[in-house]
């Protein structure tokens, strides 16, 4: 397909520019993406349009569209080595889900889980958009011929769907699209809450030291290391079941690329609050480069819009020549 580089498996990426990145956000999913750039043509899509099947002020998601972009700058995502670009800014997203939204069955669609958790949440917003989610999700994906997707356990689902409705479309009108394939990391696919460890860290928690964000101070990082939730045993050990401990070994586990073994000797016969520290310093200094890259960014006026732009010109070839087929199979001419 168009663009694609040679020898190089396309993978497809998308975040939505809402809240603040943290802890989860970034080992889940960015970090990883900053370090396949050798391995993988890699398309990264700032997903606003998919941020608005909740209600956003509007000067505040266009602002967070180019703070995400900038935050993912300075994480290493490179441009001569990736695409970074705006979802909204290509047209044939929403009109590939359109396309998609009349091949893929009620029943199916009804059965996404993510639908169900978030009208549960927004019981005053449950609108269409909402439901219809995983279509544009899946065009998304499609419109660039893209093999493999990085996905959380969460986002599994989504992507089953875009199998399924690619393998039909494909069976149906003519090939079109590639199949993806997940790709799931082994750790850090999950990162829980620092005060809540059963449940996954999220941008939308109300608790003061619930998550770290990247752009947090030294000083509130150490505090939140702090609080963090553990248990009232003995002995610093990767036990699942200690939901916590575990949660807190793990992040301190990826920045750290340590074994667990050499971890939990590191450790012998020292209490929570030693290990604490020990994280939060990790973490101040893995995080530093990060926000010290985000600042210098935020200074050069017009520079992430015009790198964004640029991202856009890129992909839009692509996204262009696979809508026209499909456009051009299900007879749209």
């Amino acid at each position: 397909m168009t663009g694609k580089i040679a020898g190089k498996r396309r993978v497809f990426s998308g975040i939505q520019p809402t809240g603040d990145i943290h802890l989860g956000n970034y080992l889940g999913a960015i970090k990883q993406w900053v370090e396949s750039q050798e391995l993988y043509d890699n398309i990264f899509c700032i997903v606003n349009s998919h941020a608005i099947t909740t209600r956003q002020d509007p000067a505040t998601l266009r602002a967070k569209s180019y703070e995400l972009g900038a935050m993912l700058l300075a994480c290493g995502i490179d441009m001569d080595k990736s695409s970074l670009f705006i979802q909204s800014e290509i047209d044939e997203h929403a009109a590939l889900a359109w396309i998609l939204d009349c091949n893929i069955p009620m029943g199916d669609m009804s059965r996404m889980t993510q639908f169900k958790d978030k009208s549960s949440k927004n019981p005053k917003n449950i609108n269409v958009g909402l439901f219809n989610y995983p279509a544009l999700m899946a065009a998304d994906i499609l419109l660039y011929q893209a093999s493999g997707v990085p996905v959380g356990e969460d986002q599994k689902q989504h992507l089953e769907l875009t199998r399924d409705v690619a393998t039909r479309f494909n069976r149906d009108f003519g090939e079109c699209f590639t199949i993806p394939e997940p790709i799931i990391p082994k750790i850090g696919a999950r990162v829980m809450g620092l005060d809540t460890p059963e449940s996954k860290m999220s941008k939308s928690a109300k608790g003061e030291n619930h998550a770290i964000f990247l752009l947090d101070s030294p000083e509130a990082i150490v505090r939140k290391c702090k609080k963090a939730v553990t248990d009232s045993q003995s002995g610093i050990i990767f036990d699942e079941s200690r939901a916590g401990l575990y949660n807190l070994l793990c992040i301190y586990e990826i920045f750290t690329q340590q074994s667990r073994a050499a971890i939990e000797a590191e450790f012998a016969g020292k209490g929570y609050g030693h290990f604490k520290a020990a994280l939060a310093e990790v973490l101040i200094d893995s995080l530093r480069p990060i926000r010290e890259n985000y600042a210098r960014l935020q200074r050069e006026g017009g520079y992430i819009e015009r790198i964004l732009q640029e991202g856009a010109d890129k992909v839009r070839p692509i996204a262009k020549a696979t809508y026209q087929r499909a456009k051009e199979l299900v007879g749209l001419v």
